[in-house]
């Protein structure tokens, strides 16, 4: 459907299939595809874990409003708007050295953002970054989203009770793997915010260096994406595997590249031009199966093999573990 874009670039009813990238939707249905695996994450947020994480948060960080940070907040609401969601999703600042935000919350989410991210991004950065972050509530990756930083959190608090372990490793492997090609998606999302994809690869050229643009050279480090694309076959290659697997995110010039070769694609300017699938047209979620959903279906199922864990039997481990370690946040003393 080809319509005018009203004079806001609202894009109005835009479904989140529009953007999708297609690691992210096969990804995803395969995610979905793991036995027991909805209600685990389901189960990790019953027992109050979100709730935790959300007050942990909360109580180090400024909500940002009309009267607190307004640039900031009526940037993150125009980012909201640009996508047609609703704009009444808070937003916090946190001190954090590290140039972040995240939208989390299975309920109402809300976004939070990095004091250093407010620091480094000039306005147009600030604002990708705002987009990025309102595709995750757009596209619905905020459950699984917070049931990763919650696992996250634990394995690096240092006290992450030990009857946890195997089984939530397993449920962590696979949410970073289906985490990293989500964020693909968003990237896609931020630059129909923005309405310049070289401002999308200029922000993550700075969240990769962590100095300011201006004293950067961001062709420079478009030709470093392609030269990591282009390395030949051997050892580089297998090295990279390994470098790609750890983090939460892909890495920024794996980004850059997936953003451009978007672009270049025709789709970009097809979506900004009015063609575009609305909310309510998607295709039923079978149209998702294939190889690549196979792909990432056996991933996750020898996540679970190589961390001890059946699939069949993941679920009750999990359930009985969450319900423990529900005791040992509420005490702070492991049971």
């Amino acid at each position: 459907m080809t319509t005018t874009l009203p004079d806001d670039q609202r894009l109005l009813a835009i479904s989140p299939k529009a953007y999708e990238h297609p690691a992210d939707r096969a990804a995803t249905a395969a995610l979905r595809s793991i036995p027991m695996l909805d209600a685990v994450v389901r189960r990790l947020i019953e027992y109050g874990y979100e709730r935790a994480l959300r007050q942990e948060l909360l109580a180090a960080s400024v909500r940002l409003g009309p009267d607190q940070m307004p640039d900031v907040y009526t940037s993150h609401r125009a980012a909201l708007a640009r996508l047609d969601l609703d704009e009444d999703h808070d937003l916090y600042l946190t001190q954090f050295p590290i140039t972040n935000a995240a939208a989390i919350g299975s309920g109402k989410p809300m976004v939070l953002v990095n004091s250093r991210t407010v620091e480094l991004l000039d306005d147009l950065e600030l604002r990708t970054v705002l987009g990025h972050e309102a595709a995750h509530i757009l596209s619905e990756h905020v459950l699984y989203r917070t049931a990763l930083m919650i696992l996250l959190n634990l394995s690096g608090i240092g006290r992450m009770p030990l009857m946890m372990g195997m089984p939530l490793i397993a449920v962590r492997m696979a949410l970073l793997e289906w985490y990293r090609a989500a964020e693909l998606s968003c990237d896609r999302a931020a630059t129909l915010v923005n309405r310049d994809p070289l401002i999308t690869c200029r922000t993550l050229m700075v969240i990769a260096g962590g100095a300011a643009s201006g004293r950067l050279n961001l062709d420079a480090f478009i030709r470093q994406a392609s030269d990591y694309r282009d390395a030949e076959w051997g050892f580089d290659r297998i090295a990279r595997l390994r470098l790609e697997l750890a983090p939460s995110h892909p890495i920024p010039v794996k980004r850059v590249h997936e953003v451009m070769d978007w672009v270049r694609s025709g789709e970009y300017d097809r979506i900004v031009g009015g063609e575009y699938l609305r909310r309510g047209d998607e295709p039923p979620p079978r149209d998702d199966a294939g190889d690549a959903v196979e792909f990432y279906a056996a991933r996750f199922r020898r996540f679970f093999k190589d961390a001890g864990a059946g699939v069949s039997v993941a679920g009750d481990k999990v359930a009985d573990a969450a319900s423990k370690l529900s005791d040992w946040l509420r005490t702070g003393k492991e049971t």
